[in-house]
């Protein structure tokens, strides 16, 4: 098995779900008494909330130096909107940053979805680093909900998801969104931040969900046994 470094931290709610499903996959393969070796480096979430991109880009280049100093063979940023510094990181380290936008390509692909909607905080709904690689890695278009709702979908990540707050007026916020971003074309739903799909399970809605949790933890394991 490769030795695979996980950044984690923000937050450290989604960073248990990503060891969790890692470690769940990797059993499916080798069985349920083993588990991969994996470097973990959960950050201060302070971080991200102080939306210093600078600070940003260079704190995440210091830790994935440190995790292939570690021996690490590739990376996994264990949430959506630190990918932000997948541009300015890759470039500068020997070893791949599994990107959280091919598994979401790859999973609309296979399914024939060609217009997404993206739901998540603030800066990855208004980011390109998300739409941008879907885009010109597998000419999927991206949509966000309007802006009257961005900072509404903001609050409901920052102040409740990553606190591990999960209540009903989030659930029927994100529901009511879907509706709206089908009525603009999407056909599924990227779950933008890893907590949705905590909140959000694919039985309560008819909307196809992109679950970038789940399908970032399978290409990590991927990665493991390739």
């Amino acid at each position: 098995m490769k030795l695979l470094g996980l950044i984690g931290g923000t937050s450290w709610h989604s960073t248990i779900e990503y060891y969790r499903l890692i470690n769940e996959l990797a059993g499916e393969r080798i069985g349920l008494d083993q588990n991969p070796p994996l470097l973990i480096y959960s950050q201060n979430i302070q971080l991200m909330r102080e939306q210093d991109k600078a600070l940003i880009n260079k704190t995440y280049l210091e830790i994935a130096k440190k995790l292939e100093a570690g021996g690490a063979e590739a990376i996994v940023i264990c949430a959506n909107t630190p990918h932000m510094v997948y541009d300015f990181v890759q470039p500068q380290v020997n070893i791949p940053i599994l990107h959280i936008a091919d598994a979401i390509g790859k999973s609309a692909q296979k399914q024939g979805l060609k217009k997404l909607g993206l739901l998540g905080n603030k800066p990855t709904m208004t980011g390109d680093f998300i739409p941008n690689y879907l885009k010109v890695h597998f000419d999927i278009d991206t949509i966000i909900p309007d802006a009257a709702y961005l900072d509404q979908s903001h609050y409901y990540v920052s102040k409740e998801l990553t606190l591990g707050k999960f209540t009903p007026e989030a659930k029927n916020f994100y529901l009511e969104q879907m509706r709206l971003l089908k009525e603009k074309g999407a056909e599924g739903m990227i779950m933008g931040c890893t907590e949705l799909p905590l909140l959000i399970r694919q039985e309560e809605t008819d909307f196809p969900l992109i679950s970038t949790t789940q399908l970032h933890a399978q290409s990590a394991v991927d990665f493991i046994f390739s």
